[in-house]
């Protein structure tokens, strides 16, 4: 039988209709999002908000009843270790009792008392700063020696720092416990001191350099013994306060390397633990949900010069690092995904593009943040990952990269 032109014109036309609709049926390769594992440093971080506060504060109060001239002191201003902050002319009746004598004296004893309590304290800080520089000395000459790691030594160069700042808290609560008792002395000899109402002035001292926070008598009056006059404070002692979980609480241990962000300036602040309370508290959240926190207290570590602005009570955000690893395996976050079964200890699993095509690949995971993973093991620098996979991948299902 002769096979004509025309017929195989109409064969041709059939092959290619049969073509075009099973190319047309076969299934597309998913368009996906793809990213590629990279070395690089890992963090894991508790992110949380704070606030700032002052290390401390201190309440400047009338030692002797009296007449209070007018304060001229605004919030804001500085003032100087001794400088006048108040005037006092003495009001107390013309009689000393027994019970005034007693009651002067038994200041002039409590006074005595923190005193006491703040050179035991400065004592101990001044042993606390000795000890960890001879413990620091030791270990760099090991280090030398490959005894000890340099992370071991960099541990102990931030203990002493912190030693050498608790000495200096101590030694300044003790010049203000020294004022306070020559403040609460000179009042006791002014009071009973015969014809001394009205006729003598008493000038009230500040006890340390920094600057007003808080007026409480700003107007002329008759003020009763002890009552607040002036709340200073010295702001390049600030500290950040943050509210954590306890169980993020046990994580976030002294010495912890902590990032300040979101305080209102244009660069991130270095911070460190500097200590965890010991009890925590019960807290309702905006939710209704009641939560147990503790308070974790965060020295600034970074320039005075570049947190100037922060005063107190201010609001920052803090992330605090748990975990740090300079050349880890990571990945998007997204890209990682639990496995139903786990395989060989592996409960976590990726989408790795390979000829074209995703594979089941579990993995091992180090740690995870808000926008990453660290890969330990299943993974190598530069295999493409499938980001956010979609329910249409599986194993062996061809894929192709997503145009944005």
């Amino acid at each position: 039988m002769k096979i004509t032109r025309r017929t195989w014109i109409a064969f041709a036309a059939a092959a290619a209709a049969v073509a075009a609709l099973a190319w047309a049926m076969a299934p597309r390769p998913v368009a996906v999002e793809l990213a590629a594992a990279s070395l690089g440093r890992f963090e894991a971080t508790i992110d949380e908000d704070a606030r700032t506060r002052l290390a401390d504060r201190y309440v400047v109060s009338t030692p002797l009843a009296g007449k209070l001239a007018r304060i001229a002191l605004r919030e804001g201003d500085a003032v100087e270790a001794g400088a006048a902050v108040a005037t006092i002319a003495p009001a107390l009746p013309p009689l000393r009792d027994a019970r005034t004598v007693e009651e002067l004296a038994a200041r002039v004893a409590a006074a005595g008392a923190l005193l006491q309590r703040a050179q035991a304290r400065s004592e101990r800080a001044r042993i606390a700063v000795q000890q960890a520089d001879s413990d620091l000395t030791r270990n760099e000459r090991l280090a030398t020696e490959g005894y000890l790691s340099p992370t071991r030594i960099e541990s102990d160069r931030r203990n002493a720092q912190a030693a050498r700042e608790e000495l200096a808290a101590a030694l300044q609560e003790r010049r203000a416990a020294e004022h306070e008792l020559a403040q609460v002395r000179a009042a006791q000899g002014l009071a009973l001191r015969p014809g001394s109402e009205g006729r003598e002035t008493f000038v009230v001292r500040a006890p340390v350099a920094g600057r007003v926070l808080r007026v409480v008598q700003t107007s002329e009056a008759n003020v009763a013994a002890g009552a607040p006059l002036v709340e200073l404070g010295d702001l390049a002692q600030l500290e950040v306060v943050a509210e954590l979980l306890t169980p993020d609480a046990l994580r976030a241990t002294p010495g912890t390397r902590v990032v300040i962000d979101r305080w209102g300036g244009a660069q991130l602040l270095e911070g460190r633990v500097r200590r965890v309370e010991p009890a925590a508290y019960t807290k309702v959240s905006a939710l209704g949900i009641e939560e147990q926190r503790v308070e974790v207290l965060i020295e600034i570590l970074s320039p005075r010069a570049d947190w100037a602005a922060l005063g107190d009570g201010y609001r920052v955000g803090v992330r605090i690092v748990t975990t740090q690893v300079d050349a880890a395996l990571r990945v998007p976050a997204g890209a990682v995904f639990p496995l139903p079964a786990p395989d060989d200890g592996r409960e976590h699993a990726v989408f790795a593009v390979r000829d074209g095509r995703a594979r089941l690949v579990p993995v091992r995971l180090g740690g995870r943040n808000g926008s990453e993973a660290w890969i330990t093991h299943g993974l190598v620098a530069g295999d493409v990952v499938v980001v956010y996979p979609a329910a249409a991948v599986r194993d062996g299902v061809r894929v192709r990269a997503r145009r944005v």
